[in-house]
């Protein structure tokens, strides 16, 4: 390491501000969170005064994925080119604007029109403040640092699901009160990127050129190339957030009431624990997996859980709180392990594309998957007159769910063969640092 760079790399892990900057960025995107759920607690809202179908929810949720099909791939350039305290600063304005549009939220297209605008913030935003903090941290503090954001990230949607105990009285005056709500928390992540991109600015250690990268051109003739373990690990992604995100951001809430007898407020607590569980569980799975390794083992295991819980809801009598921890566990510990785990299966020099595409494909999976549940549940009549309706929709989740095992199974076999590529062995510390 030559006498420039191991300055850079001390006075980043000295710079008492890195702390600041990981509390302002985990700020920004748990505001971009909140605002990503905000549909969920008032979708029964949204039935009785607006006479809104299961599909018209669906749309509402799923248009949030489509800007990232066309921008997946354009969002690290813009990093690489203006930097990525900028393109936060500039994604985190547009949120505002999708977020006071949603809010406004009548006629029905304005409210869809928001939605949209809201996901082209929210593409950028996440990966933005991810590549910002790798500025102000050394490799050797980054992983505890994106572990700590990615948990602190959660805390918006807990607060999204408890906000029907805590603003209760919003949620009483209507379906558009909360949505003003989202809107005042999306001011308040534009306030905290605004300040990070002024630290970022005057205050970043290091000469201002250290740190770019050089963003090389997408070699579109080599995207099919790579090996097997990774196209496992990409259905794996998909799968999982195809299942996750439309269940418990956009039908859970709703179907509790309905299937399960749960008030709104029983509801929203019930469904906030998974997200709530994730705040603290998330940085232990990550460090379980650094230190004892099989971590395509671990992807397995927390995957099976899914199916699982779709069972325990659909077939059983079981109390709801074992359904929430089965789930819960699972949304733990897969993305703690899982990106990581595609850093170390992806030759450093693709990885841009290899995340690019996994993005790409893991938004139009999570916008189908809305469209297509909401579609079933239309068709079974599922509402509250009709409990059983909903049978088809956890079904639906329940392949998905299975599908998306079977991606962590053949991952898994491949890495404890021959051509694997070290995830069932733990890495050293000094490969850790390197990577």
């Amino acid at each position: 390491m030559s006498p420039a760079a191991d300055q850079l790399v001390r006075s980043r892990s000295d710079s008492p501000l890195r702390w600041w900057v990981l509390l302002l960025a985990a700020v920004a995107v748990s505001s971009s969170y909140y605002e990503d759920d905000v549909i969920g607690p008032i979708a029964d809202l949204l039935h009785q005064q607006r006479g809104f179908t299961q599909s018209q929810l669906g749309m509402l949720n799923g248009v949030i994925s489509i800007p990232n099909v066309a921008l997946a791939l354009l969002n690290g350039l813009l990093i690489d080119r203006y930097g990525p305290a900028r393109v936060a600063l500039w994604a985190a304005a547009v949120g505002v604007l999708g977020a006071a549009l949603t809010a406004v939220g009548s006629p029905y297209p304005i409210m869809v029109a928001g939605r949209f605008i809201f996901g082209i913030s929210e593409g950028a935003i996440f990966i933005a403040l991810v590549a910002g903090l790798a500025q102000w941290f050394s490799r050797s503090g980054i992983a505890l640092a994106t572990a700590l954001y990615l948990s602190l990230a959660r805390v918006g949607s807990y607060a999204v699901d408890t906000s029907t105990a805590w603003a209760r009285p919003l949620y009483e005056r209507g379906w558009q009160p909360p949505l003003w709500l989202g809107t005042g928390v999306t001011l308040a992540g534009l306030a905290a990127a605004v300040i990070f991109y002024w630290l970022d600015r005057y205050h970043r250690p290091g000469p201002r050129s250290a740190g770019k990268v050089i963003a090389e051109r997408v070699n579109w003739g080599e995207l099919l190339k790579f090996d097997k373990s990774y196209w496992y690990i990409l259905g794996l992604h998909v799968l999982f957030a195809a299942v996750f995100f439309p269940f418990r951001t956009t039908y859970a809430i709703e179907y509790f009431q309905h299937a399960k007898g749960l008030s709104l407020r029983e509801a929203g607590v019930a469904n906030s624990w998974v997200f709530f569980a994730a705040i603290f569980a998330t940085p232990i799975f990550g460090l379980i997996a650094d230190r004892f390794g099989h971590r395509a083992l671990m992807l397995t295991l927390g995957t099976l859980l899914l199916p699982l819980t779709f069972v325990v809801l659909g077939l059983t009598s079981l109390n709801l709180w074992v359904s929430t921890v089965m789930i819960g566990i699972s949304f733990s510990l897969v993305p703690a392990v899982i990106w990581p785990a595609t850093t170390l299966i992806v030759n450093p020099r693709r990885l841009g594309t290899a995340l690019g595409l996994i993005t790409l494909i893991q938004a139009l999976g999570m916008s189908a998957s809305n469209l297509a549940a909401g579609w079933l549940a239309d068709k079974a009549g599922a509402g509250a007159q009709n409990p059983a309706g909903y049978t088809v929709m956890l079904w639906f989740f329940f392949l998905l769910s299975l599908a998306a095992l079977s991606s962590a199974v053949l991952l898994w076999r491949r890495e404890v063969g021959p051509q694997g590529h070290g995830l069932e062995r733990a890495a050293p510390t000094a490969a850790l640092q390197t990577v």
